[in-house]
C-alpha cells in the first residue's frame, strides 16, 4: 500500500471500493447490463418498451464543509450548496444513461439536531427546490417527490444528505455503454469555472474524495473546535493536518479555501439535455467521473484501452490538495476528477459539434483521449492516463 493510499484507508475511505465491487458485480445487473447505471424492466406499468432506473447517492462528507462554514459565520447558506451536491449525484449519473425527463427526486436530512437547527435545514430545503426550478428553466425535466427529516443525533455529529432518484424511460433511448468501444474520441466537460446556469466560480471538485481533501487542506484548529466532524477513533495524526483555515486564500486562485471546498457540484444536464435532442446518434456512452476518479472508465465497454492524454488545466484546488498531503499522482487521478467530471464517448467526427454545443453553457471542453483495442492477453479493459510527462496505467481490479 502507497503512502497516500494509507492515508485514505486510516480514515475509513476506499478510493477503489474493490471490497464493493466484489460483491455488486456478481449481482444482476440490469437489462442493459453495460449501462452506466443499472436499468430493470418496467414493473411500475409492465410495458416491455420503457425501463424503470431507481438510484441513489448523497453529499458524503462535503456536508460537514458547510457545518463547518455554519458554526464559524452563523451563515446557512452553503447548505444550500450540500443540498445541490446531492441532487447533482443523482442526476448526472443517470444523464450518462440519457434520463433527462421524468426524473422524480426525493432527499433524506440525517441531522443532529442540536448541531443543525431550523435554519440551516430551511435553506437544505429551500436549496434543493430551487436547483430542481434553475434545471426545469433549461428543459430538464426533473421534479421533487419530497422527502425526509431524521434526527439522529446517535448517528451524526452533524448532518449527511442523501437522494433518491426514479425515472421511467423508452429503452429506445437508453445510451448504453456497452457501446464504449475503440477508435471513439473521449470529450472532456470542464469541472471548474463558471457556467452561464452557475451564478459564482466553481473550484471544479465535485464531491468524491472530500474525506481526505477536508483533512489534508485544512488545520488542527478544525479538530480542536470542532471534534463532532471527526470519527476520533482514527489516529490524529491524518485528522485536520492540512496548512490552511477555510479564510486563507486558496494558492493560484481568487477564491478562499473554504470558497473551494465548498464549490457545489456542477451538473450538466443542461448541456446533456441538448447534445441528446441534437446529436444523440452521435453518443455511444458517456461516464460520470465520480467515484474513481479519472479511472472511472475503465467499468465501460468491452475490451477498450482507454487513453487519456490531453487534460484540461488542472484546476488549483487539487494542487493544492497534493501538495499538502503528498498524495501519489497515481492516487490523485484515482480519487479526483482533476479538471473535468464528465466524459462523451462519440464518434471523432463529432467532437467538434459537442465541444461547441458544452462552450456554449460557457464549459470548456476538449478532446482529452481516445479508445483503442485492449492491449491486455484476456481482452480486459485498461486505462493509460499521460500528464506532466508521466505515464500512468490502472488495471481493471477483478
Amino acid at each position: 500500500m502507497s503512502h497516500s493510499q494509507d492515508r485514505y484507508a486510516q480514515r475509513g475511505v476506499s478510493s477503489s471500493k474493490s471490497e464493493v465491487h466484489a460483491v455488486v458485480d456478481h449481482l444482476d445487473r440490469g437489462v442493459f447490463p453495460g449501462a452506466f447505471c443499472k436499468i430493470g424492466p418496467d414493473i411500475l406499468t409492465g410495458d416491455d418498451t420503457k425501463c424503470n432506473i431507481i438510484h441513489s447517492d448523497g453529499s458524503g462528507t462535503k456536508s460537514t464543509l458547510a457545518y463547518l462554514h455554519y458554526r464559524e459565520t452563523g451563515d446557512p447558506s452553503a447548505f444550500r450548496k450540500t443540498a445541490q451536491d446531492s441532487l447533482v449525484m443523482n442526476i448526472d449519473d443517470l444523464l450518462c444513461v440519457g434520463a433527462i425527463d421524468g426524473i422524480l427526486i426525493s432527499s433524506t436530512v440525517n441531522r443532529n439536531a442540536r448541531a443543525i437547527p431550523g435554519e440551516a435545514l430551511g435553506q437544505l430545503i429551500s436549496g434543493t427546490e430551487d436547483f430542481l426550478a434553475t434545471l426545469r428553466e433549461y428543459g430538464v425535466g426533473v421534479h421533487s417527490g419530497g422527502g425526509e427529516t431524521a434526527d439522529v443525533g446517535d448517528l451524526t455529529g452533524t448532518v449527511t444528505v442523501d437522494s433518491c432518484a426514479v425515472v421511467v424511460m423508452d429503452r429506445a433511448d437508453v445510451i448504453d455503454n456497452a457501446n464504449i468501444k475503440p477508435g471513439l474520441a473521449i470529450v472532456g466537460l470542464a469541472s471548474s469555472g463558471q457556467a452561464k446556469y452557475e451564478t459564482f466560480a466553481n473550484s471544479g471538485i465535485g464531491s468524491n474524495g472530500l474525506t481526505s481533501a477536508r483533512h489534508d487542506l485544512l488545520s488542527p484548529y478544525y479538530l480542536e473546535k470542532y471534534p463532532e466532524t471527526v470519527d476520533l477513533t482514527t489516529d490524529q495524526q491524518y485528522l485536520y493536518c492540512g496548512p490552511y483555515k477555510m479564510d486563507d486564500l486558496l494558492p493560484d486562485s481568487d477564491m478562499t479555501v473554504g470558497e473551494a471546498l465548498l464549490s457545489p457540484t456542477r451538473t450538466y444536464a443542461p448541456v446533456i439535455k441538448k447534445l441528446l435532442t441534437e446529436t444523440r446518434e452521435s453518443i455511444h456512452g458517456m461516464v460520470h467521473c465520480s467515484g474513481g476518479g479519472q479511472t472511472k472508465c475503465i467499468r465501460f465497454g468491452t475490451g477498450v484501452h482507454h487513453i487519456k492524454d490531453n487534460f484540461l488545466p488542472i484546476p488549483p484546488i487539487f494542487k493544492a490538495i497534493q501538495t499538502a498531503s503528498g498524495t501519489s499522482d497515481e492516487e490523485m487521478f484515482r480519487v479526483y476528477n482533476m479538471g473535468h467530471r464528465m466524459e462523451i464517448y462519440c464518434d471523432p467526427d463529432a467532437a467538434g459539434g459537442i465541444i461547441a454545443h458544452s462552450e456554449s453553457f460557457g464549459i470548456p471542453a476538449q478532446i482529452i483521449g481516445r479508445t483503442e483495442a485492449s492491449e491486455n492477453a484476456d481482452g480486459s479493459n485498461h486505462v493509460t492516463i499521460q500528464h506532466d510527462r508521466k505515464t500512468l496505467t490502472y488495471q481493471l481490479e477483478k
